[in-house]
């Protein structure tokens, strides 16, 4: 008896399995069947026209333990529609009888194209996703932003042009100013510029930024995966033949080098002037100079690979200005914010140039990261050298030498308002606290407004840093 048992139940098991398994290859026909959708609704953040979205996706997955079939999958709008979807593989705006195995899933993916219309501020594209199953319908709803735009690709600026600010200047490929050219940019106008579209000027470049309605220099991708990344696009680049340039309340973020300066003035002003601006969020140098002439003055550099980068002499003014540098999740502060020479190298051998440079009222500060030093400061050779530090605030084990420091503070925190890397938040205005080392400790000079363009005619001396306490 015990081996009949034995022998009778493989052949059971077997029979179970066998029922199972044909169950597996059959639908599901219930109207009670579990699909799961993992996104009900896709959007996307502006999409300039004429240019495509990233691709988003979302997953259905078939809960159950047998076959499904989707009647339906359908972009609502069909062919007309600015969406266009993948459906496992297949390009289509609607397919028929999809089979999903039990327990498994699909992707959709999700993209958009705008056509341009007339226009001028952002607009709502909206579309849906049907999946039909058993009698049941599910819907996926899609949304985007979609905004006009002025499209430049590989373009040369000749003459005096005027950007004006009615809609966004989107930069496909190199954007040139051409020697004795000048290019004026008004006040609130957003420029998007792709990955691979540096910014040339041969001629002049002005901002006509003001508060609360700046000028805006950042990449091209603004969907919030891509918007706060670091070297979106290359940065602008001012070369020998360039002069008169001139930034006002002008936010340049997210470049590679947002300031690259090349070789010094060919006349008597400085190569550029900065005022009231913010550059922010760099890879490498916010400011990049080799042997230039700069004067910047109530800006702020912030958390970018190094602030302020000078190498091969030149001639610098900065007052009133604050780096910064925090380590966070697009990069690691181990570089100081501050990084001068007087030499560069050319076949292995260091040349050297006369250098003069004026920190006046400034903050060099970081933190989070290996870097201890917040400036570094590098001579070479018997050319003239004179870096001075008048009424600034600074970070660093050892002062360095060949350096004249005037009434400055060494190693006592700022005393930011709010510094908050997990959230990517960043205020660097002075906490109101009476005993913040750089309240008070500057000397006046011919800046009058700070970078909120509020009065720095406050007390008897003005603050350290690009803002004044109020």
């Amino acid at each position: 008896m015990k081996r009949k048992l034995c022998l009778l139940f493989p052949l059971g098991f077997c029979f179970i399995f066998f029922i199972t398994s044909c169950n597996k290859e059959n639908f599901i026909t219930s109207s009670d069947a579990s699909l799961f959708v993992s996104s009900d609704s896709i959007k996307f953040d502006t999409v300039f026209t004429s240019i495509g979205s990233i691709t988003k996706s979302f997953k259905i997955i078939n809960q159950n333990n047998q076959k499904l079939l989707l009647t339906e999958i359908k972009l609502m709008d069909g062919p007309q529609s600015a969406y266009r979807i993948n459906i496992n593989g297949s390009y289509a705006t609607q397919l028929n009888n999809v089979e999903i195995e039990a327990n498994d899933s699909m992707y959709v993916f999700v993209a958009i194209t705008i056509n341009p219309t007339q226009q001028n501020l952002p607009f709502i594209i909206s579309d849906s996703i049907k999946i039909n199953y058993n009698g049941n319908d599910k819907f996926v709803q899609l949304q985007a932003y979609g905004q006009n735009a002025h499209f430049l690709n590989n373009e040369n600026i000749t003459g005096n042009v005027t950007w004006q600010n009615d809609l966004p200047y989107v930069i496909l490929g190199r954007l040139q100013i051409n020697e004795s050219s000048k290019l004026t940019v008004e006040s609130g106008t957003k420029i998007y510029v792709h990955a691979n579209a540096p910014i040339l000027v041969d001629g002049t470049l002005i901002t006509q930024g003001v508060k609360n309605n700046e000028v805006v220099f950042t990449g091209d991708r603004l969907d919030a995966d891509y918007r706060d990344l670091p070297a979106s696009w290359p940065g602008i680049i001012f070369r020998t033949t360039s002069k008169n340039n001139l930034l006002n309340f002008t936010i340049i973020k997210n470049a590679y080098q947002p300031i690259v300066a090349l070789d010094p003035s060919v006349n008597t002003n400085p190569k550029l002037s900065v005022h009231q601006c913010t550059i922010d969020n760099a890879y490498d140098a916010g400011i990049f100079s080799n042997h230039s002439d700069l004067l910047v003055e109530n800006s702020l550099i912030s958390n970018c690979g190094t602030g302020i980068k000078i190498v091969n002499g030149g001639s610098y003014q900065f007052v009133n200005c604050t780096a910064a540098g925090y380590s966070n999740d697009f990069m690691s502060h181990n570089k100081p914010t501050l990084n001068i020479s007087n030499y560069i190298f050319q076949n292995g051998n260091p040349i050297s140039s006369d250098l003069s440079a004026q920190f006046i009222n400034c903050i060099f500060w970081g933190e989070g990261g290996t870097n201890t030093d917040e400036i570094y400061i590098d001579k070479l050779g018997n050319t003239f050298f004179d870096v001075t530090f008048d009424h600034s605030l600074y970070k660093v084990d050892v002062d360095p030498s060949n350096v004249n420091f005037i009434s400055s503070i060494k190693n006592q925190d700022p005393s930011f308002d709010s510094v908050d890397v997990q959230n990517n938040f960043y205020d660097f205005r002075i906490k109101n606290n009476p005993l913040a080392p750089g309240l008070d400790q500057g000397i006046n000079t011919s800046y009058l407004n700070d970078l909120d363009n509020q009065t720095r005619l406050i007390g008897n001396s003005t603050d350290m840093g690009c803002y004044e306490k109020q």
